[in-house]
């Protein structure tokens, strides 16, 4: 499959390999990352992309090993979002903001798993179970901005965040897509891999799949191996 992409430097349009990793993003990425989840989307307007799964292999080369899968992104497709290392963003990008509907574009850490049951067998990310108590915070004055925290452990300073259990289930199990990392106000909150409500449902701002895939991409994370999502 070849998509067309757009280049870190340029407006130019380009065409690789899907699965390749454009060499701007690879040079990017520190020498202790050993796996990247790849999301490409075919313009930064597009509400679906594909998912690969990379290792990096010992001589220094990304090799896929997985198949592709579909992957719903924001309503209001990409935008360029905080992330680690951070990068300057391209042509034809703009920067994300809190509420905007984008999913971030952009290199991204993955710290933690999470969902609404004990931690199932198998995932190494740290994991945090939650309950009706937890929110993820989305109010920009909140000093929990851009945090999932459990309500009665902390003294509630929000007007505006969202429940971890929502009735729909599309938190029954996913991870957190560091973006934003130091939760810098109006940049954009609470950006998560979970559960889609259907393969061309877009989301909010998060990537979403189905149970199956999101289960696939949650055992294969090792946080050994200092994962990270690129996104473009």
């Amino acid at each position: 499959m070849i998509v067309k992409t757009l280049c870190l430097t340029c407006c130019l349009v380009t065409t690789m390999p899907a699965a390749e990793l454009p060499s701007e993003y690879a040079a990017a990425l520190p020498k202790s990352c050993t796996q990247v989840i790849h999301v490409v989307a075919s313009n930064s307007h597009a509400t679906t992309a594909q998912l690969w799964l990379l290792e990096r292999t010992t001589a220094g080369v990304w090799k896929s090993v997985s198949a592709p899968f579909p992957v719903c992104i924001g309503r209001n497709g990409l935008a360029w979002g905080a992330g680690e290392p951070a990068l300057p963003a391209p042509a034809g990008y703009h920067i994300k903001k809190e509420g905007d509907e984008c999913s971030p574009a952009g290199i991204f850490r993955i710290t933690q798993a999470f969902g609404a049951k004990p931690k199932p067998a198998g995932i190494k990310l740290p994991y945090i179970q939650c309950t009706a108590a937890h929110a993820g915070v989305d109010d920009d004055k909140s000093r929990f901005y851009n945090q999932i925290v459990d309500r009665t452990q902390v003294t509630v300073d929000w007007t505006s965040a969202e429940t971890m259990i929502p009735t729909n289930g599309c938190y029954e199990l996913g991870a957190i897509i560091a973006h934003n990392p130091r939760n810098k106000a109006g940049l954009g909150s609470c950006i998560f891999f979970h559960v889609w409500q259907g393969e061309n449902i877009a989301t909010s701002g998060c990537t979403a799949m189905s149970l199956m895939h999101l289960r696939q991409v949650l055992f294969w994370l090792d946080p050994t191996a200092d994962p990270r999502l690129i996104q473009r």
